[in-house]
């Protein structure tokens, strides 16, 4: 059996799973936990194989090393704000599947490989397409919410501040009923005066906190997400519990997340075919000089 071959599976799998995880995101804003796992479950078993069949240890123990890693410095990205908790474990399960960098002589592909591990490689190429996505994503809910329909007059405006600030609030921000938001859910501001609730969300030491309103006599608080995080489980429960006990109303103020999945699959790609772009870069750069 060619080893080539199985590298080549390896990689058509993560790239089927990275689709299934993009489609995910778009569709209802979250990566689930069981594709991430799965795909991570997938990367540890493949190399083990590997590991057995060419009696070679380095393919093991490259994919938990490289797993490790990765999963550290995505995770205190994802605490500063960078990506939600689903792509930390997507770019954990790519790193567990294709820990070496990647040459397919027999497919003449022959990317550009970096001095750090693929999965960084990924990273970083996932965050250079993630802005003209997110161009894309934010005309996409423009016209989806026809917002230049219902407001012509932004048209002729469209530079002006307060227009910028009004189309970036209306369009990334949604009321979703209590009921059925999710883990992970970026909550706005949510005012309220019942100091009952300060000491639920403040138990449960989530991602949501509470801050006293300095803007405004009729309300003394209100809460909201720290992080790009979003909602925990645990929170998530305990909006519905408070809503359904009637301390919050049915409705409630999110963010629409971007989602990352979609650049991730892009990285992941670009990767593949042609390599690091931070050294593709780097490589055009010291040749033009």
């Amino acid at each position: 059996m060619n080893l080539s071959l199985i590298f080549l599976f390896q990689i058509s799998i993560t790239i089927a799973f990275c689709v299934m995880a993009a489609i995910f995101d778009v569709k209802r804003s979250i990566v689930p936990d069981w594709l991430t796992k799965s795909l991570l479950v997938f990367g540890l078993l493949s190399n083990l194989f590997l590991s057995l069949y060419s009696s070679n240890i380095k393919f093991i123990l490259a994919s938990i090393i490289s797993s490790l890693i990765t999963y550290s410095i995505t995770y205190m990205l994802w605490q500063l704000n960078v990506w939600g908790g689903g792509d930390v474990k997507l770019f954990t399960g790519i790193s567990a599947v294709i820990p070496f960098g990647i040459d397919f002589g027999f497919l003449d592909i022959f990317p550009e490989l970096s001095i750090y591990p693929f999965s960084f490689s990924v990273v970083l190429n996932s965050i250079l397409v993630s802005f003209p996505v997110l161009i894309i994503f934010f005309l996409y809910l423009l016209f989806k919410n026809n917002i230049f329909r219902k407001n012509r007059d932004f048209l002729f405006n469209i530079f002006n501040v307060s227009s910028l600030k009004f189309l970036v609030e209306s369009t990334l921000n949604k009321m979703v009923q209590v009921k059925n938001i999710h883990e992970g859910a970026i909550v706005n501001e949510y005012y309220f005066n019942n100091e009952h609730i300060c000491d639920l969300i403040n138990d449960v030491g989530g991602n949501l906190k509470v801050y006293k309103n300095e803007d405004s006599s009729y309300f003394k608080y209100y809460f909201k997400s720290q992080s790009a995080g979003g909602i925990t489980e645990r929170e998530m429960y305990l909006l519905k519990i408070m809503n359904t006990q009637g301390f919050i109303s049915d409705e409630i103020s999110v963010k629409i997340s971007f989602p990352f999945a979609p650049a991730i699959l892009f990285g992941l790609m670009i990767a593949v075919v042609y390599g690091d772009m931070i050294m593709l870069f780097t490589k055009n750069i010291f040749l033009v000089v």
